[in-house]
């Protein structure tokens, strides 16, 4: 009776070796997301993360009615920023909602902690949403191993480590829980699931501008379904469900408000719901009328709403109800344009287009696995099937058209890569499993021969004839029917199907070291606080920018005006708590191309410009000295583009030498060797010495000695220059008394 209760029915234990599996994969996929915190500390990375956390502190001190009423005077000075109706405000209310719960059941924690920690929990309920989604399309098996993927895989880690507290860590969640509701909606056809991939979308689109590709992507998805002969009651009832009640919910975020039925990038979602409207219409006329009747008809409605549509968007984009395509939108189909025409754009590192070594760095075996499964969703065509078939080929394009994206593209290589690895897996052990049973089988008939008596060979002699023709023909077809089962089940031999084995585990073996070493060393990295290794390989830590903030919190005014390159608004209105010209919002091109020319003029006319923008101190970043390359002198070709695309008069040319390059030694451009970001950046440089045997003013970055040393600063003067000379603040003196 005491072992019949540990007896489990074998599915009962299935389902609990994939509770124990999921529950590993879980506490994996956020225990490989804390390197930074073990090796820094607890601190919130990049740069636009900053503005979401001091939004998030505000929400939780202020409250609702206060967040989204909210004007920010603290940035876009003159100008301001109404943050209510220019935000996204999804992970602040996650991470405010978390921080009261946590608060509720007496769990004393800092709010800048579950700031830390929120995208590292969503990774982990990725983890398993990726499981159920993967369940839907293709069975349990791939479900599990595409969970485990995700867990890992770089190219989402790089957005969802510990401190990475931006919109993409809570939205790549909210993208698969849309993506897998609206597919089971599709199946099953019940309003219950697409009412809550309305939900998930609702979410989805206050968490992150990206919501713009669920909306496009779905509409694909339904349009091949009627094209492809597969229209339901099913579909019809998901997508207008979806249509209707997901367009409402996203209205009600300020930031979209109108534009989810007004611009051209939504135009698509509507047009495919009018469509599923007339398809339903005609099939129910179609049931009514006779052939004939039904032919004329249907060319008529085609025709006028043809003509309808085609009046309506001409009339829409004559008045400006129908907002033209975004300069982002046309970024995404032509990789040029933002070079051409949006050099803001252009600007972000992580708007430019992919490589093949980041595809590999991101996605390592999954590159090459993603066409397997491709080819085993189409050999199994369904509805669900078709639906990442699109999933994956449209995120592929825009993955490599933008680095960024390849956050939208790991889900789908990993859902598509697992699929691949249990099919191949399953075939290949079903040929192992096969032989091993076979052997079995073999000698329980060798040992059940050799132990039959002599009689009863005997006995089956003198059997009837008819009787010996029918034992014949019996064992004929036994023997059919096993050779049948040999060639359908034994295609390949025991050999072959163990290398295959093998060859998959160690892949996949390579692609968790992988994993793990550019998390760690890659992904884990906080842009504040830098590290490098010394000569003994002793790990030097650079905080510049903490010690530079903190100065300028403790030792400017309260009302300060600070100008930088946009880069480092976020952090200085988070960190120093003092008013910014520009930041990471980029929503005004003109005001950031007015600070690109105070930056690229000589230090006479920036003086100008500078007091007309009432600022008091101009903040450069420096890495001549550490060999940190992201200083504002190789940001400074974008500076000079980004001014001249508003300001005629700032020229590229004029800032390179003769032969076309940018330098900054003898050979750069006097334009350049007196342009104010020069002269901001090499102050005093040219009497250090940086390298053994090199001349002073030897910069690490360029590896070249400065053109322009010998030279003092009229209209400012040196506030206050970090440890390792990586911050640099200089105060903007008053004007002289007229004489």
């Amino acid at each position: 009776m005491l072992n019949s209760l540990f007896i489990i029915p074998n599915r009962k234990k299935d389902v609990l070796l994939r509770v124990i599996i999921l529950s590993a994969i879980y506490v994996l996929a956020f225990c490989v997301r804390l390197f930074s915190v073990f090796r820094y500390e607890s601190v919130i990375h990049e740069f636009d993360p900053y503005f979401n956390f001091r939004s998030a502190k505000y929400l939780v001190e202020k409250g609702w009615y206060e967040f989204f009423n909210w004007f920010d005077d603290f940035s876009w000075y003159p100008i301001g920023r109404v943050v209510g109706g220019t935000v996204y405000p999804g992970i602040q209310i996650t991470a405010a909602f978390m921080y009261w719960i946590l608060r509720a059941i007496n769990f004393t924690v800092d709010l800048r902690n579950v700031c830390v920690l929120t995208s590292p929990f969503f990774a982990s309920n990725t983890s398993l949403i990726t499981y159920l989604f993967t369940k839907e399309i293709y069975g349990p098996s791939a479900g599990l191993v595409a969970s485990a993927l995700i867990a890992i895989v770089p190219g989402y880690i790089s957005r969802s480590v510990a401190g990475s507290f931006d919109n993409e860590g809570v939205a790549i969640f909210a993208l698969i829980c849309t993506f897998y509701l609206f597919v089971r909606s599709v199946r099953t056809g019940s309003l219950f699931w697409s009412a809550l991939a309305c939900l998930s979308y609702f979410y989805m689109v206050n968490a992150w501008g990206g919501y713009v590709f669920i909306i496009n992507l779905i509409p694909v998805y339904v349009f091949v379904l009627l094209i492809t002969g597969r229209f339901s009651h099913r579909l019809y009832v998901a997508y207008s469900t979806f249509y209707i009640l997901g367009t409402l919910l996203s209205m009600q975020v300020r930031f979209v408000n109108f534009q989810a039925v007004q611009t051209s990038e939504h135009l698509g979602a509507m047009a495919i719901f009018i469509l599923l409207q007339i398809v339903n219409f005609v099939n129910w006329i179609r049931s009514l009328l006779d052939t004939k009747l039904f032919q004329r008809l249907f060319t008529f409605v085609v025709s006028t709403f043809t003509i309808t549509a085609l009046a309506g968007i001409l009339i829409g984009s004559a008045t400006g109800y129908i907002a033209p395509w975004t300069g982002r939108f046309y970024a995404m189909l032509d990789p040029t344009y933002a070079k051409k025409y949006i050099p803001i754009i252009a600007s972000v590192s992580e708007h430019q287009p992919t490589t093949w070594a980041s595809f590999f760095f991101d996605l390592h075996i999954l590159t090459l696995l993603f066409p397997v499964g491709l080819y085993f969703c189409f050999r199994d065509l369904t509805d669900s099937t078709i639906f990442i078939i699109l999933y994956g080929m449209f995120s592929v394009y825009f993955a490599g058209v933008m680095v960024r994206l390849m956050l939208v593209l790991a889900p789908a290589a990993c859902v598509l890569s697992a699929i691949g690895i249990s099919q191949t897996l399953k075939t290949y052990m079903r040929a192992l499993k096969y032989q091993s049973t076979r052997v079995v089988l073999r000698q329980q008939q060798l040992s059940t021969t050799t132990q039959q008596p002599s009689l009863s060979t005997q006995q089956s002699k003198k059997g009837s004839k008819k009787g010996s023709n029918t034992t014949t023909t019996t064992t004929t077809t036994d023997k059919d029917t096993t050779s049948n089962n040999t060639t359908t089940n034994n295609r390949y031999p025991k050999e072959i199907a163990l290398v295959m084995v093998l060859a998959m585990l160690f892949l996949l073996t390579f692609y968790v070291i992988h994993c793990v070493w550019v998390t760690s060393e890659a992904y884990s990295s906080p842009s504040i606080v830098l590290a490098a290794r010394g000569a003994g390989g002793r790990r030097i830590i650079f905080d510049d920018f903490r010690e530079a903030y903190y100065w300028l919190s403790e030792n400017t005014k309260p009302d300060a005006k600070v100008m930088s390159w946009w880069d480092y608004g976020y952090q200085l209105t988070a960190m120093a708590n003092r008013t910014v010209l520009v930041d990471n919002n980029t929503w005004n091109n003109t005001h950031i191309a007015t600070v690109g020319r105070a930056f690229a003029s000589n230090e006479d006319k920036a003086y100008k410009i500078m007091k007309s923008l009432d600022v008091d101190y101009a903040l450069v970043i420096f890495g001549g000295v550490t060999g940190y390359a992201s200083d504002d002198i190789n940001k400074f070709l974008w500076m000079v583009r980004i001014g001249g695309s508003v300001y005629p008069e700032i020229q590229e040319r004029d800032y390179l030498s003769n032969r076309g390059e940018y330098r900054i030694d003898n050979g750069g451009s006097q334009t350049m060797l007196n342009s104010l970001m020069y002269k901001l950046s090499y102050y005093r440089f040219g009497e250090m010495m940086t390298e053994y045997n090199r001349a002073p003013g030897f910069d690490r970055v360029r590896q070249v000695e400065i053109g322009n040393k010998n030279f003092e600063l009229e209209h400012l003067e040196e506030a206050f220059t970090s440890e390792h000379f990586i911050v640099r603040i200089f105060k903007v003196k008053k004007e002289a008394n007229r004489s």
